[in-house]
């Protein structure tokens, strides 16, 4: 519609037409915006996800000699998969924040199911 010289819409001319790599805005939607409330809204959803995957290798897993409590995937995915079908998804997201450690890039059911995860 910026382009558009029959457009009266003065709200679309007054927008920036692009943002570029290194601009504080770059990437990110609008503040304020309902597609930014859904991402802060997702990013919770997810962390809380992760934090019940956590107390769920806590209290299925085994202590060992270091104090560090290991579970199998297998074990694990037996017993998360009932809450939610994305065990593997959040796994990989506590990885990415340290609070887990498994060898390989991603997981498998059935393949992998004697991988060591271990909780940081």
């Amino acid at each position: 519609q910026r382009k558009n010289p029959f457009s009266n819409d003065e709200r679309m001319a007054s927008k920036p037409l692009h943002t570029h790599r290194g601009d504080s805005t770059y990437g990110r939607p609008p503040e304020g915006s309902q597609t930014e409330q859904r991402g802060k809204d997702a990013h919770s959803h997810v962390g809380k996800e992760v934090e019940e995957l956590c107390s769920i290798i806590r209290r299925t897993g085994e202590v060992g000699e270091d104090g560090q409590v290991r579970v199998t995937f297998g074990q694990l995915f037996e017993t998360y998969v009932t809450i939610s079908n994305k065990v593997v998804g959040i796994l990989l997201r506590a990885r990415k924040h340290g609070l887990v450690h498994f060898e390989g890039e991603m997981l498998w059911q059935g393949k992998d199911d004697g991988v060591v995860i271990t909780l940081l």
